[in-house]
């Protein structure tokens, strides 16, 4: 799936559509851009989002990244902590589509990925289905 699409489909999850959508829409194709490119990359084959949270692991945010899974409030990322978590390729690939700059992509990606992942692991574990199969069970 292409990222666009991944965005697209992530836009619609996390509210792209409604009021103030804009911004979470721009971040959630961002998102889905960098999620397409680390598929792309072999990254958790259908479902990059495991390779996205075990980078974001290894980077230290476990804290995050389980509050995000797990029920409770999600705890935040800055750009910073998300542009040492992810391969510098990927996230250029995700700012070159969005048409920002990488540090840009990174903020957008930080605002949005907390509400993304909480959105998408709804028992409280990353699904193995395609990532578009669990968005799109989402948005029913």
């Amino acid at each position: 799936m292409a990222g666009n699409d991944l965005g697209g489909l992530l836009g619609g999850l996390l509210g792209g559509g409604q009021q103030g959508g804009a911004a979470s829409g721009g971040g959630a194709n961002i998102l889905g851009a960098l999620l397409g490119a680390l598929m792309s990359k072999g990254g958790g084959g259908s479902n990059p989002l495991g390779g996205l949270l075990e980078g974001l692991t290894k980077a230290g945010l476990t804290d995050q990244t389980q509050s995000w899974v797990g029920p409770g409030e999600n705890q935040p990322v800055t750009g910073d902590q998300v542009r040492q978590a992810v391969p510098d390729d990927a996230l250029r690939q995700a700012a070159e589509q969005a048409g920002v700059s990488p540090e840009q992509a990174a903020d957008q990606i930080a605002q949005v990925l907390p509400g993304a992942v909480d959105k998408l692991t709804p028992n409280g574990q990353v699904p193995s289905e395609s990532l578009e199969d669990i968005i799109r069970q989402q948005n029913l």
